[in-house]
């Protein structure tokens, strides 16, 4: 491939990139409320109930999807001459239907796995349906994705799934009769809105299949095919649930709660990373049939740097001030502080993990499950013997909390080291996301953080984020950014705002 394709391929990363990011910003505005209400309104007990429930259902969705979140890319690019693209969606998402009804079904009859504390009321059980549901929006989304459409992604879980969540959480909790299951009940109806906005642009791009007709021998082919990266794709989200699973079962649920809390704070910047993913899955199958690996190395150095600088810059806005942030969604909260700043670095060190992995689906589909099973297994246990060593210690459920936030950091930068050494093996060029300059960002950042910590609370969020924010981000501009890299701030004549 020439260099003026590679720049094509860079500048369309960055376009998909660019509509992920501002998606960011939307569901940080978004989820703020949620956070609020559900904290302030429904307290810790409650949100720990629906958080564990939460890691069963997802997944589960997960699973059922078959891979087709990144898979969906290569059946596509693969797709027999004359087969229109529907009809492999269609294949998808009829397979998708079938496993997400039995595995509802089945946590209808069983709810104990959804609840480890054995308290739930009949409409939390309602959440089950919600598998389907996540399930065929994973699909649809991918769909759109192979065809450079990362604006409807924005819209269904950036606008419609966390305010439908935000508005709906607030509602029924006015309601007598819903006020208990109100969090399980707004996670529901925020899943179904979503994929109705993803089903309005899938019909719109692909439109009905033509002469489609299921085949048991394709569908256990196609299966069959999945299985190993829909696991794949279960483990590398399991590694940021287990946690919330395993502290429900050593933790109190006030105190599952209050992990959740930071877990969904550390995820902001999280999101980060999946702002690249959609459109980072074409572009590597789109080299990896020219063989083009000089190619794939660069771009995923490129992205995974793009990541990491803004993940440390949001990590450290967040971070730093934790005790005032945590403190806005209720006092009670504050104790998660410690969990909140570990969850913040965990999603800083898996970031070259993320970016690996994009590649690895593709070119060692079975050694990079053996890794992501690894690492979970490693989790697991490193979680459990944090949390037993802590309580032989004394100590109290906040600590519990900060130990399973690093193990799960100690287990994803694990992760980010083997599967980059994998890929450079494989690729024949290196894989580094880290440049010095982010040390050099990071200092100068850190110290006005503390020197914001002085002040009131009030001002310590109003004014110490903004100014972390920009001293970070004068610093990575300046010392960290060259000409590629500003791409991914630069927008084409020819590009249309979304």
């Amino acid at each position: 491939m020439t260099a003026a394709g590679n720049d094509e391929d860079l500048t369309a990363i960055a376009k998909g990139g660019r509509q992920n990011f501002i998606g960011f910003l939307l569901r940080l505005l978004a989820r703020l409320p949620f956070l609020f209400i559900a904290g302030r309104l429904y307290g810790p007990e409650a949100l720990g109930r629906f958080a564990s429930a939460l890691v069963v259902v997802e997944l589960v969705a997960l699973m059922c999807s078959m891979g087709e979140k990144r898979g969906l890319a290569q059946r596509l690019a693969d797709g027999e001459e004359g087969t229109h693209p529907a009809n492999l969606v269609y294949d998808g998402m009829l397979l998708a239907i079938v496993f997400s009804a039995l595995a509802a079904a089945f946590f209808w009859l069983v709810p104990a796995p959804l609840f480890p504390s054995g308290e739930f009321t009949e409409l939390d059980r309602l959440i089950v349906l919600a598998i389907p549901g996540y399930a065929l929006t994973e699909i649809v989304l991918a769909a759109q994705a192979y065809k450079y459409d990362i604006a409807t992604t924005v819209r269904a879980r950036a606008v419609v799934e966390p305010w439908t969540i935000s508005i709906m959480a607030g509602v029924f909790y006015f309601v007598p009769a819903l006020s208990d299951s109100g969090l399980s009940l707004a996670y529901l109806v925020s899943i179904y809105a979503g994929l109705f906005t993803g089903l309005y642009a899938f019909f719109r791009s692909y439109g009905p299949p033509k002469h489609w007709r299921p085949e048991l021998g394709y569908m256990r082919k196609v299966t069959a095919r999945a299985l190993p990266l829909a696991t794949a794709d279960a483990i590398e989200w399991g590694t940021r649930r287990l946690d919330i699973f395993i502290l429900g079962l050593f933790a109190a649920p006030a105190a599952v709660g209050v992990y959740y809390i930071a877990q969904q704070v550390a995820s902001l910047p999280q999101k980060l990373k999946t702002s690249f993913e959609p459109i980072l899955g074409p572009v590597i199958t789109k080299n990896l049939k020219t063989k083009n690996y000089a190619a794939i190395a660069k771009q995923v150095c490129q992205v995974g740097f793009w990541i990491i600088a803004a993940q440390a810059g949001i990590a450290l806005a967040l971070g730093v001030p934790g005790e005032a942030v945590m403190g806005l969604v209720g006092p009670e909260f504050v104790g998660g502080t410690g969990a909140l700043a570990f969850l913040l670095a965990a999603e800083v060190v898996a970031a070259t993990a993320v970016v690996s992995e994009a590649v690895l689906i593709y070119v060692a589909r079975g050694r990079n499950l053996a890794i992501s099973v690894g690492t979970i297994a490693f989790q697991a246990a490193l979680t459990i013997t944090l949390i037993m060593l802590v309580e032989r210690l004394g100590y109290g459920e906040p600590f519990k909390a900060a130990a399973a936030a690093l193990a799960l950091m100690i287990a994803l930068g694990v992760a980010s080291l083997v599967k980059a050494l994998l890929l450079t093996r494989i690729l024949g060029h290196p894989i580094n996301n880290w440049r010095w300059a982010l040390l050099y960002a990071v200092a100068p950042a850190v110290l006005v953080g503390w020197l914001a910590t002085q002040l009131p609370e009030w001002a310590e969020l109003a004014f110490g984020v903004p100014a972390i924010l920009l001293t970070y981000g004068f610093v990575i501009w300046k010392r960290g950014f060259g000409p590629e890299d500003r791409v991914l701030f630069k927008r084409n004549k020819a590009e249309t705002p979304e």
